[in-house]
C-alpha cells in the first residue's frame, strides 16, 4: 500500500480531521500577532493543524515534531508548498527545549499538542494500533525502536503485565488478563492483534463488555503507552513547552484519556500559582505565577463536531499563556 494513501485509497489530506481545530487556532491567535512568529506543532502527524496554521498566518513558521518517519513523509509532501516556513524535526515532544535552542530561538509564540495515537497510526492496519483489524502486534510510533507490543505481551512477567494494564489502561480486569496472557504464551507466542482481542473477549465478563465499550480498548491503550513511553515523555514535555514560550506565548494541549489530561492539568497548574511561602507577607516578583490558565477546566467538543468526527468524542482541551519570563529560560 502506498504510504500516501489509506486502505480505502484516500489521500493523506483527507484522512485526518483535526479535532477542535477552530478552538485551537483561536487560543493560539493572540500570541501570533508579532513579526515572524514561531509555533511548534509537537504532534505533527499528517500535518493538518500545521497546514491550517500556515494558511491562516502568512508570516508564521511552524516547527513540526514527530517521532514517526511515515508521518514526516506524509506531512512533508502535504506542506512542501510552504517552503522554509515549515521545519520538520524527527523527535519526541519532550525534546522541545533542545529544539528551540538548536534553532537559535529565545522562545516560541505557541506550542500545540494533539496527544495520543494519530489517525495515521490507526488507519495503517499493519502497525497494530487498532483493535478492529488483525495485524502484527507492533504499536511502535518510531519504527526504529526495539520493543514492540509483541515483546511486552510475551516477555513481561505476570506482575509487570498487571501493573501496566492497571496503570496505563485503567483496566479493572488487569489481573485476569495478565494471567490469561501468561497461560496462552506457554503454548505459543502471541503475535497478532486478532488473537489478543479474542483472548480479551474470553477473559472480560460479558456484562462489562456490554457496558464499557470494546473489551480491547484499555489493553491496547496500555500497550501503546508502554511501547512508546508516552506518559513519561509528556510529564516533562508540558513544563518544557511552557518554559520554551516567549512572554505572551501559549500552549494548547488536547488529550484523549484521563491519564494524559491529568498530566497536562498538573503541568499547567504548577506554573499558574504563586510560589510565595505560606504566611510570607509580600509576594515577590520571583513568587508570582508564570502562566495563566486560559480554559475553564477541560473544554470538550460540541455534539456537531463529534457527529462529523467520532474520534473527537473523548478530546479534552486545556491552554495556558506565559505571563512572566521563565525562570529556566536560557
Amino acid at each position: 500500500m502506498d504510504a500516501k494513501t489509506s486502505p480505502d485509497g484516500r489521500p493523506a489530506r483527507d484522512r485526518h480531521v483535526p479535532v477542535l481545530l477552530e478552538r485551537c487556532i483561536g487560543l493560539l491567535e493572540p500570541a501570533l500577532v508579532g513579526d515572524h512568529p514561531v509555533v511548534i506543532d509537537a504532534t505533527l502527524g499528517m500535518g493538518g493543524h500545521t497546514e491550517y496554521l500556515l494558511e491562516r498566518f502568512p508570516s508564521l513558521t511552524v516547527i513540526g515534531i514527530d517521532r514517526d518517519p511515515q508521518a514526516h513523509e506524509l506531512a512533508g509532501e502535504r506542506l512542501a508548498r510552504f517552503g522554509d516556513r515549515f521545519i520538520p524535526e524527527r523527535a519526541v515532544y519532550d525534546e522541545i527545549p533542545q529544539i528551540v535552542r538548536a534553532h537559535g530561538l529565545a522562545g516560541v509564540q505557541g506550542v500545540l499538542f494533539d496527544l495520543g495515537v494519530s489517525s495515521l497510526q490507526l488507519d495503517e492496519r499493519e502497525r497494530g494500533f487498532a483493535y478492529s483489524f488483525d495485524a502484527p502486534l507492533d504499536m511502535r510510533m518510531n519504527s526504529d525502536d526495539e520493543v514492540t507490543a509483541e515483546d511486552i505481551v510475551n516477555e513481561y512477567d505476570v506482575d509487570h503485565l498487571r501493573r501496566i494494564l492497571r496503570n496505563w489502561g485503567e483496566e479493572k480486569f488487569a489481573g485476569r488478563i495478565a494471567q490469561a496472557l501468561v497461560e496462552v504464551r506457554q503454548d505459543h507466542r502471541i503475535v497478532r492483534t486478532g488473537e489478543l482481542v479474542e483472548i480479551l473477549k474470553r477473559v472480560i465478563p460479558a456484562a462489562a463488555q456490554r457496558n464499557s465499550g470494546h473489551p480491547a480498548k484499555r489493553t491496547f491503550q496500555a500497550l501503546r503507552i508502554e511501547v512508546n513511553h508516552e506518559l513519561e515523555a509528556l510529564e516533562s514535555a508540558i513544563p518544557g513547552a511552557l518554559n520554551s514560550l516567549s512572554l505572551g506565548g501559549r500552549v494548547v494541549a488536547m488529550s484523549y484519556h484521563s491519564l494524559e489530561d491529568k498530566i497536562v492539568k498538573r503541568g499547567m497548574t504548577a506554573l499558574s500559582v504563586s510560589k510565595a511561602p505560606k504566611g510570607f507577607p509580600v509576594e515577590l516578583e520571583e513568587h508570582r505565577p508564570e502562566v495563566k490558565i486560559l480554559t475553564r477546566g477541560a473544554e470538550t467538543p460540541t455534539d456537531e463536531e463529534i457527529d462529523s468526527n467520532p474520534r473527537a468524542a473523548s478530546a479534552r482541551l486545556r491552554a495556558a499563556e506565559r505571563i512572566r519570563e521563565s525562570r529556566t529560560a536560557s
